[in-house]
């Protein structure tokens, strides 16, 4: 059955290999961006995470072109790295209002119309960082962190509603970004993967996708590395 999904930061590299994989599977996909343009094929809405107002805009668009949101993945997030003492006061509070407090306002207007529906999927987009720690992404590495709590909290307070709330966290994947690592770097960064190797969009996508699923309907408050190991026993 064809369900109403909504990614946010859906417009490129990891929301968009998500968004693309939902719609292949026949459901019907929205996405959010802050600036740009949408991806072809695909209904887009601007929205900034950290305004609720946009927020508020860009569910009513979804739900107007595509039915009450039944599964939303919580993508959209934003770097500013730097060490503890160089990093300003505005770095640290970006972050972390996109990454964590954007990821909070949109499960809080999609668990509207998921609890008229008495069903849906939440899916946080965290890092192995948020697990790990990472020198120099205390801001980032924070809000990544915040998002278990974040969801754990919410799986205890709708679970008995058909809500279910997960958090899948990438390792390092193949993106534009780090193509343009030096080739030293990425070899010292494959060197602490016990696969041995960078993740692809494409993978990241197909463990969000099941955790969506009714295969994975009593899944709830998990947290799902997609690392390679890099991050075992965290």
């Amino acid at each position: 059955m064809s369900r109403s999904v909504l990614v946010t930061g859906g417009n490129r590299g990891i929301g968009l290999a998500i968004a693309r994989a939902f719609a292949e599977a026949g459901d019907k996909v929205a996405v959010t961006y802050r600036s740009g343009e949408p991806p072809e094929g695909l209904f887009g809405v601007r929205c900034d995470v950290t305004d609720v107002e946009s927020v508020d805009r860009a569910f009513d668009e979804v739900e107007t072109q595509q039915g009450p949101v039944e599964v939303l993945v919580a993508n959209a997030g934003v770097t500013r790295d730097q060490l503890i003492m160089r990093m300003s006061e505005e770095d640290f509070t970006t972050v972390v209002d996109t990454n964590l407090g954007g990821a909070w306002r949109v499960a809080r207007r999609a668990s509207k119309g998921m609890l008229r529906l008495k069903r849906g999927r939440v899916v946080f987009i965290s890092s192995v960082s948020g697990l790990l720690g990472s020198p120099g992404q205390s801001n980032y590495a924070a809000s990544k962190a915040g998002l278990v709590g974040l969801a754990r909290s919410l799986a205890r307070e709708l679970g008995s509603r058909g809500i279910t709330f997960n958090i899948v966290a990438p390792g390092f994947v193949d993106t534009d970004m780090t193509a343009e690592l030096p080739d030293d770097l990425k070899a010292t960064y494959r060197s602490q993967i016990p696969l041995g190797r960078f993740c692809s969009p494409e993978e990241i996508a197909k463990v969000v996708r099941f955790v969506a699923s009714d295969e994975a309907a009593y899944i709830t408050g998990a947290v799902v590395p997609v690392d390679g190991g890099l991050g075992m026993g965290h």
